[in-house]
């Protein structure tokens, strides 16, 4: 592509960065990104970004007009004291020492004061980083006297001194720093600083109170959704107790779906199980045959479909979870595989962890996953270790294994692979009845490849 077509193409990226709605949405996510995601901390700073602000603004305000306004007049006084001293020493020359006007100027104007013959004025020295009373005083100095002077505003903390060119010396003065500068401001901004801490202290401690009820609502909802008893009763503002009202109608909506279910399910299957074995007696009764044993394995097949696809549909929703102890769990697991005929080469578990779960429906979910392994592999290895928040179950096996591609379709209802692993008895719901399992109790399964050479399954539950 030549020049000129490359031209268009610049003008339009130039104009959409400089779209001023691409610019805002671009700065809105960047804030977006940096501010935190829990609605706590964004409560809190929504109460203290705006007093923040409010004290930044009254405190600028206050040292910008009161403070610097009250340190200019404050110093203009002081410096008109120096400059009616400095003219009665020259009109007035009969008091030689000073000794009268030294003595007026510490009983009438706070002011120390000396006449310090023949002496100049000292070099200049370095100005202070930040002072307010410095720069006033200086001002008022060079207006009101206009000759040269030094002063230090920092040498002695509680005293300033003014040193004032004369005809026949310098004279010195040493006041109060209090005399000169707004010593008392900062009270007002330790009680404005103060009091907003207290404030926030109490805003902070209300908003803990509102923000209880809503987490102890996503508490009650995990719980739930992990299958285990719960008991939740609505607390906190008004929009919040609506919200928990809502979550008891639909855990009661749920619960009557189920309970329908499963009463709907167990009427199914006892009319279907009565058919089957009207099927075997009726078997039974005809003599033996290689067409009636063929029928038999039929009807036996059937029997096992049933009870698969019952199982999947039914789940084990109405089971309560209960602290279980995991290594009684894995020791019968061992035991069951090696009735399947599988050898267990290895079997580990760190510790004797007890883990919150339903039993039953978590046993079946770890006996599928074995039993997967025990048809198609000679050797299985079991192993289990808890974490900090999780405990993790691992099903190790020697067989063909499974393509990374079909490892997520292999736990969709009635899906059979083609390949070495295929299921030519099942009803293709073992694994996807172990994923349901795991997912009920707010885990998960997944498939990986195994240090045996087959293949992985990994059950992972919240501890």
């Amino acid at each position: 592509m030549n020049a000129p077509d490359l031209a268009p193409a610049r003008r339009s990226a130039s104009r959409r960065l400089a779209n001023p709605r691409t610019l805002w949405k671009r700065v809105s996510r960047a804030v977006g990104d940096l501010l935190p995601k829990g609605l706590y901390a964004r409560s809190l700073i929504i109460i203290i970004a705006p007093v923040v602000l409010l004290q930044s603004v009254i405190a600028y305000t206050f040292m910008e007009r009161h403070w610097q306004l009250v340190t200019k007049r404050l110093s203009s006084a002081v410096t008109a004291d120096v400059a009616a001293l400095i003219d009665i020493y020259e009109v007035y020359p009969q008091d030689k020492d000073a000794e009268t006007l030294s003595r007026i100027a510490g009983e009438r104007l706070n002011l120390d004061l000396d006449i310090l013959k023949g002496a100049k004025i000292p070099p200049p020295g370095p100005r202070p980083f930040f002072s307010i009373l410095d720069e006033a005083l200086s001002d008022e100095l060079k207006r009101q006297i206009g000759r040269p002077f030094w002063i230090d505003t920092v040498g002695r903390s509680n005293l300033i001194e003014i040193r004032v060119a004369i005809p026949d010396g310098v004279m010195r003065i040493t006041a109060r720093r209090s005399q000169a500068y707004a010593s008392n401001s900062h009270i007002f901004l330790v009680w404005m600083i103060g009091s907003s801490m207290v404030l926030l202290g109490v805003a902070i401690l209300f908003l803990r109170n509102q923000i209880k009820p809503i987490l102890r609502l996503a508490a009650v909802a995990e719980g739930f959704g992990k299958g285990r008893e719960i008991e939740f009763r609505p607390r906190g503002a008004r929009e919040v107790r609506q919200a928990g009202h809502a979550f008891i109608e639909m855990k009661r909506r749920i619960e009557r779906a189920m309970e329908q279910r499963t009463t709907m399910l167990n009427g199914v299957s006892h009319d279907l199980r009565t058919i089957i074995t009207r099927f075997r007696l009726s078997l039974a009764l005809i003599d033996q045959s290689p067409e009636i044993d063929e029928l038999s394995r039929d009807v036996d097949e059937m029997s096992r479909m049933l009870e698969g696809y019952l199982a999947f549909a039914r789940g084990d929703s109405a089971e309560n979870a209960a602290p279980t102890d995991m290594r009684a769990l894995l020791e019968d697991l061992r035991t069951d595989v090696e009735r399947l005929g599988a050898q267990v080469s290895d079997f580990e578990l760190a510790g004797s962890p007890s883990v919150t779960v339903r039993p039953d429906a978590f046993r079946r979910c770890l006996f599928n996953l074995a039993a997967n392994a025990a048809r198609y592999g000679e050797t299985v290895a079991i192993s289990g270790r808890a974490e900090a928040r999780a405990f993790f179950v691992s099903i190790d096996d020697d067989g063909p294994g499974i393509a990374v591609e079909s490892r997520e379709e292999v736990f969709k209802p009635f899906v059979r692979l083609d390949d070495a692993r295929q299921d030519a008895g099942g009803s293709g719901l073992g694994l996807s009845i172990a994923r349901d399992i795991a997912r009920a109790h707010g885990g998960d399964v997944s498939l990986h490849d195994s240090p045996l050479g087959g293949l992985r399954a990994t059950v992972r539950v919240p501890a």
